[in-house]
């Protein structure tokens, strides 16, 4: 039996490589601002402020990225980068619309950000991401990510889970 890559299996996606201004992302910040606030609420404060927080232009060559995948024109999943310093570069905003879950798109954004990260020179990947996200954090688990936290300690008393991760 012949083994197909990702892209093979899903022909119907396309890797849009997209400034944060482009309407085809707004789906991704979105969906990423109701996640948060149904998920910490006030926690970490403002989650509309919390997708502010950085400039558009830290997410754009030549130190980071932005990619949304596509299915049949319609944005399912996405993610980003920045530059954290000369080696690293900072994952943010990995997001699968809930339509779209359990099948392995958040993976494949994950595959397509750290290509990108290895094409703009990075040789190590950094990110956090919160205490009540278990699926994003078994999701760097499984993907080789390094955590930078306890695993045995609970997670809301962690806050930021952080994890590395080192480029070929």
């Amino acid at each position: 039996m012949t083994q197909q890559t990702f892209s093979e299996a899903h022909p119907e996606l396309t890797v849009l490589r997209l400034p944060l201004s482009d309407p085809r992302v707004r789906p991704l910040v979105e969906g990423l601002t109701e996640e948060y606030d149904r998920r910490y609420g006030g926690l970490f404060g403002d989650a509309s402020q919390e997708m502010l927080r950085y400039p558009a232009e830290e997410f754009e060559a030549p130190h980071g990225a932005l990619l949304i995948l596509q299915e049949h024109g319609r944005s399912v999943a996405g993610g980003a980068f920045r530059r954290f310093d000369a080696d690293t570069a900072e994952l943010k905003r990995i997001w699968t619309h809930a339509e779209h879950r359990r099948r392995g798109l958040a993976r494949r954004v994950l595959v397509e950000l750290e290509a990108e990260a290895v094409r703009r020179g990075y040789r190590r990947l950094y990110l956090t991401t919160g205490p009540r996200q278990p699926e994003a954090k078994n999701l760097y688990l499984a993907t080789g990510y390094r955590p930078g936290f306890d695993l045995a300690a609970d997670p809301e008393t962690v806050k930021h889970l952080s994890f590395t991760k080192d480029l070929p």
